[in-house]
């Protein structure tokens, strides 16, 4: 990832797609990360559900629960992620599950790529449980 970002990267000049693209690969990484704690096979369990579906899903449904829980910083990268304007949603995920789960995924590479690590474990402690 920091070979696609110069070391001084501003996250907060970067477009939500992008951020979301990021947040969207450490996400999956969090997740395996989860399931190799848990002691169960990442790939057997992912496959059986793509991670996408699992994520959109979870994210949308703890969103209600998290809003009040983030910066004001961290919520207008949320919003920003929310609003961008997608050219494509997955067969199996609703409209609006895939734009909660973009906003989530947008705040996860903003964090990342400012080098809010401990935050970012935090959020995603939040999500964990409704998600695995």
């Amino acid at each position: 990832m920091e070979r696609l970002f110069p070391a001084d990267c501003n996250p907060k000049l970067l477009s939500p797609l992008t951020l979301a693209f990021v947040g969207d690969g450490v996400f999956e990484l969090f997740v395996r990360e989860r399931l190799v704690c848990q002691g169960n096979c990442p790939v057997k369990s992912l496959h059986k559900k793509s991670v996408e579906q699992v994520c959109c899903g979870a994210q949308a449904k703890v969103s209600k629960r998290l809003l009040p829980l983030l910066t004001e910083e961290e919520l207008e990268v949320f919003k920003r992620g929310r609003n961008a304007h997608t050219n494509h949603v997955p067969k199996n995920a609703a409209v609006e599950d895939y734009h909660a789960a973009t906003a989530f995924e947008a705040l996860f590479g903003y964090l990342y790529l400012s080098g809010n690590i401990e935050r970012l474990r935090e959020i995603f402690k939040i999500v964990c449980d409704d998600l695995i």
